[in-house]
């Protein structure tokens, strides 16, 4: 069996740094591909572009998912991950700066699994983001 992986789709260099940090203090030992934008999302689970030797069927365990993104948005790739058989049962947790009622209601429209606004301290911030990896993948029971 593959590794399982995280798949963590970010564009802020920042975040992207405390996202790793919170989930290696939570001794989340899953391997965390991450992508910056949600064109290489798309091509990351779908092995096209750049990752087209990947296998498409190694698929994550999970995904973090930000919304604003360049390229493609994050509803736009959660649409599209929730369209395809292959995807469409893996968990998707939005993990987000956003607050806004039209992106909440949107997220979960199109399927998420949960949505996290971001919070701006940076030990809320681990602290939530540890939370997401213990429930996600220890915790939650997922397809076989």
């Amino acid at each position: 069996m593959p590794d399982q992986l995280i798949l963590l789709v970010e564009d802020n260099p920042d975040d992207e740094l405390l996202t790793l940090r919170a989930l290696k203090k939570a001794n989340v030992a899953n391997k965390v591909e991450v992508v910056r934008d949600g064109a290489a999302a798309l091509d990351f689970l779908f092995a096209s572009g750049i990752y087209s030797g990947r296998d498409v069927n190694d698929t994550p365990q999970l995904i973090l998912l930000d919304l604003k993104l360049p390229k493609i948005s994050g509803l736009k790739v959660l649409e599209r991950v929730r369209a395809d058989e292959r995807t469409k049962r893996v968990p998707v947790v939005i993990l987000t700066s956003s607050t806004e009622p039209i992106d909440i209601n949107s997220g979960y429209d199109l399927h998420a699994n949960s949505f996290v606004s971001k919070p701006v301290n940076f030990q809320e911030f681990s602290d939530v983001v540890q939370r997401l990896g213990c429930y996600w993948l220890l915790v939650n029971r997922q397809v076989p």
